[in-house]
């Protein structure tokens, strides 16, 4: 009884995270650019018992029983599909159209420190530079600066008149007689190995410490930027299906009630053992 008691608490805590890890995805539904997580289980360690020592017939499985201690969660890993487009109007609002490419940007935290991070939320706004006043900063919608293909935060001289991004990156800063002002290549990284991504909250990753860059991760600069895919005036929504998502909710709440179940069955037998005492 007692092993069946901790095979299912094992299992329901695993349960547990899972549905972690779903509500954070329905909870994400509407947010820009987000990729769902999902997860897989693995088997914890299998005890063997060889109860047929002597056992000579012809057999199908392996010799013996094989009593499991539960699940684990084994891995969370990243869904880099493509979210649906959807054109806004606004010429700041820029969606990448290929999976695995993501826009560099600049995370400042509260120790003073600085960092690459990487996001596919192409909400940009313009900020006031705090160096120079006739100069605006392109930053996301949380305020981290949006970085050039140098790494390098973008300043936008006061006084355009329009703004274009081409399909490569390319932003073209027009003047009010019809001159282009300034051109800047928005920084942009395709991941190679997006399961090594850590999220950092606010829609940001950024890769962990230790890893080579240059293994995992390729900076979309020179002839490599014909193969960006950017649409402008547009945004590219979370991937998250709600529908699957409450399916998969209701199958895990369903195995957690059956785990649960499983320890009211294994108390009650307990306590006949006892009182048969």
């Amino acid at each position: 009884m007692l092993r069946s008691m901790i095979t299912a608490a094992n299992t329901m805590n695993q349960l547990q995270q899972q549905l972690d890890v779903i509500s954070h995805n329905i909870a994400n539904v509407n947010t820009n650019g987000y990729k769902r997580r999902q997860t897989s289980f693995g088997e914890l360690l299998v005890q063997q018992f060889n109860n047929l020592p002597h056992d000579e017939q012809n057999r199908l499985t392996p010799d013996g029983v094989r009593h499991g201690v539960g699940a684990k969660l084994a891995a969370t890993s990243l869904v880099l599909k493509q979210g649906t487009i959807v054109e806004t109007g606004r010429p700041l609002d820029v969606a990448l159209t290929k999976e695995g490419q993501f826009f560099r940007v600049l995370m400042q935290h509260e120790n003073g420190t600085e960092e690459i991070g990487y996001t596919r939320d192409g909400a940009f706004y313009l900020s006031p530079s705090a160096n120079n006043p006739n100069q605006l900063m392109l930053v996301t919608s949380d305020g981290n600066p949006v970085l050039d293909s140098r790494n390098e935060p973008i300043f936008i001289n006061d006084g355009f008149k329009d703004i274009q991004i081409s399909a490569t990156g390319v932003i073209r800063v027009t003047a009010p007689n019809g001159e282009v002002m300034q051109t800047f290549d928005l920084g942009v990284t395709t991941i190679l190995r997006p399961q090594l991504l850590e999220s950092l909250g606010e829609n940001r990753y950024r890769l962990p410490n230790g890893v080579n860059e240059d293994d995992v991760a390729v900076n979309m600069t020179g002839n490599l930027r014909g193969q960006i895919g950017i649409q402008q005036s547009a945004l590219e929504q979370s991937n998250v299906d709600l529908a699957t998502e409450m399916t998969d909710m209701l199958m895990t709440q369903r195995s957690y009630q059956m785990n649960a179940k499983s320890i009211a069955f294994s108390d009650q037998m307990l306590g006949l053992i006892n009182g048969i005492r």
